[in-house]
């Protein structure tokens, strides 16, 4: 049985690979005290942080936590590796899956729909309506969790697409666009340039946190 304490306060997660704080945020809505881990600095990280490696980190102190989130790089899976062959992109999925589940506590590995990941779902902006008045938002990423998980599937519209893809910065509609259009689309209003292209819109993280959250309450009422 975990922690009764823990219905006594917000549940606290471990956000790897935080960048930004885009997941962070999500998780921080739907009900968690959030601590962030990246190996860069992240100075408008919105919540407690820590600058360090991050699978070193939960390695020493995963277990402490109430559940873990991690969105280990993309760029090997991405369309990014197939236009550079000649980069060697960190493979750390399968690393990041191990530390995991040596954690012992409920997890969720985010990334890529290309990247090999086990019993995911897969969300999209269209679910939300994500996107400005003009243009919709189409991010798919795939959620990995080893506990139950659902997704309601695309609504994709009749709008142009602002894509925010890409580790490269280059994003937008149909390919191109503003800082300020991808911001808005995002819902993540404190980040730009390549920190806004590494991250997720928090209302993917909220709609995941809300169902982790009923899955802890669960365990703890078991």
């Amino acid at each position: 049985m975990r922690d009764e304490c823990a219905t006594a306060r917000r549940p606290r997660l471990l956000d790897l690979f935080c960048g930004g704080g885009g997941a962070s945020l999500g998780y921080y809505l739907a009900g968690f005290e959030v601590v962030g881990v990246d190996v860069k600095a992240q100075p408008r990280y919105p919540f407690a942080f820590f600058q360090a490696d991050a699978l070193e980190f939960a390695s020493l102190y995963g277990y402490r936590f109430d559940a873990i989130h991690a969105s280990p790089p993309c760029q090997a899976y991405s369309r990014l590796a197939a236009r550079h062959p000649e980069q060697d992109y960190p493979d750390l999925v399968a690393p990041t899956r191990e530390v995991l589940e040596s954690a012992g506590v409920p997890y969720v590995i985010e990334n890529v729909p290309e990247a090999p990941l086990r019993n995911t779902v897969t969300l999209c902006g269209s679910s939300w309506g994500l996107g400005t008045d003009d243009f919709q938002l189409l991010r798919h990423r795939s959620f990995e969790t080893n506990w139950p998980a659902y997704a309601d599937g695309c609504s994709h519209d009749s709008r142009p697409t602002i894509s925010v893809a890409g580790h490269a910065g280059r994003a937008g509609r149909n390919g191109s666009g503003t800082s300020a259009e991808r911001r808005e689309a995002m819902g993540i209003p404190w980040l730009s340039g390549d920190a806004l292209s590494e991250a997720i819109p928090p209302i993917y993280t909220a709609y995941i946190g809300a169902q982790l959250l009923d899955h802890l309450q669960k365990e703890v009422a078991t």
